[in-house]
């Protein structure tokens, strides 16, 4: 545990032991994820809006910046709480203050879609931002060791949000260009930060089991999600045949999720080098798992004819978040030697599945082609169940 200062309240911030035994979740760190996922939830709400309204091209685009803005602050706390968690009043108090800033965020999330405006998105993200500048200078005062590391993330980040704010004045296209320029250089600080001071002490099991269980609050939120299109289908016309494929799909397709990722060991995250690859992949798995949501609402949009898109194209919308989770797993799995290292061409096989049901929407219908996405994904998991127990069974 942390050492305690002079009072209660204070506690001085010393770097947690990464060999630390039985290094868990906090509730404070747990209810940080939950104000993060309303965040998410805004984008997802965003992102199905332009499916159906066959924006998909601008909302594309919307839905991945914004998403950037969410990951990004939520990654950095999460290794910075790996590292230094006191859980005193100061850190409550920068921590509350990170949350406030993501409610913000949150608020701007449809300006940013229907308007392109980043105005509140952009003041939300520097306020995040700011409290984590704070985190890392107290770590500076208080943890000599490493002082050099956390006053250069302190001056990364700074710099960087200074960036940010200026490119609320940029014109298109060059708003979009500053984004990817800040959004690299954002990336390219941790690295700076790491590998020129002293390694932060994270610990990889607790960082493994955090990532875990923001997945598994954003595949609540797929239900959630799809929840409120079934409520609004069955609202307008009652359950038809189409709407019942469509749940019991939706259903199907999310266990399997769940159980894909969970599946083999916990990540080893033994290196600096494969930690950050970890880390930063799961960007694009937390954007798939909630664009799963996105895209079940949409389906069931076609379903009852309320969306200005097709069943393919509806199809699509499951499909390819669905797909890029597979393969961005597949990914992961092998770098970190764990669950479907040995197994890639079962992975990579449903991922081809999944695409070619959703191509042929048209002709299946949007229900059917839900559910066999579901199905197609479950087998999935399924092949690589049976593929592990035979591999134990030769070993």
């Amino acid at each position: 545990m942390a050492e305690r200062g002079i009072t209660d309240r204070h506690r001085v911030m010393r770097a947690r032991d990464p060999r630390e035994a039985h290094r868990a979740s906090t509730p404070l760190e747990l209810l940080f994820d939950l104000c993060f996922v309303v965040a998410v939830s805004q984008v997802a709400t965003q992102w199905h809006h332009a499916l159906t309204e066959g924006h998909t091209g601008v909302g594309l685009l919307g839905y991945v910046m914004v998403f950037f803005a969410i990951w990004w602050a939520w990654m950095n706390f999460t290794w910075f709480a790996s590292a230094y968690d006191t859980d005193d009043v100061p850190y409550r108090l920068l921590t509350l203050l990170q949350m406030a800033g993501v409610l913000v965020l949150a608020a701007g999330v449809p300006a940013a879609f229907t308007d392109f405006d980043f105005t509140v998105i952009t003041l939300g993200y520097v306020v995040m931002r700011v409290a984590m500048i704070g985190q890392w200078l107290r770590a500076a005062a208080e943890h000599p060791e490493g002082r050099r590391t956390a006053l250069r993330y302190a001056a990364g980040i700074a710099v960087v949000q200074l960036g940010w704010l200026a490119r609320l004045a940029l014109p298109q296209p060059w708003g979009l260009v500053g984004f990817l320029a800040l959004a690299a250089a954002e990336m390219l600080v941790p690295i700076w930060a790491e590998y020129r001071g002293e390694a932060t002490s994270w610990h990889p099991e607790h960082i493994s089991e955090r990532y875990g269980l923001l997945t598994i609050i954003v595949l609540g939120e797929v239900i959630l999600a799809t929840l409120a299109g079934v409520q609004d289908a069955i609202s307008e016309h009652g359950l038809s045949p189409s709407v019942a494929l469509v749940i019991v799909g939706g259903l199907i397709l999310v266990f399997a999720l769940w159980w894909i990722y969970f599946t083999g060991a916990e990540a080893r995250l033994g290196s600096l080098r494969t930690a950050l690859i970890w880390g930063y992949g799961h960007y694009l798995i937390f954007a798939a798992v909630a664009a799963v949501g996105a895209g079940l609402h949409t389906a069931l949009d076609v379903a009852e004819h309320a969306a200005h898109t097709s069943a393919r194209t509806g199809g699509f919308a499951v499909a390819v978040p669905v797909a890029m989770f597979l393969l961005v797993l597949l990914f992961l799995h092998r770098l970190t030697a764990t669950g479907a290292a040995d197994r890639p061409i079962i992975i990579a096989g449903g991922a081809v599945l999944v695409l070619a049901l959703a191509a042929a929407g048209n002709a299946m219908g949007i229900g059917a082609t839900v559910a066999a996405i579901g199905l197609a994904t479950a087998a999935t998991l399924a092949a690589e169940l049976a593929s592990a127990a035979r591999a134990a069974q030769r070993t």
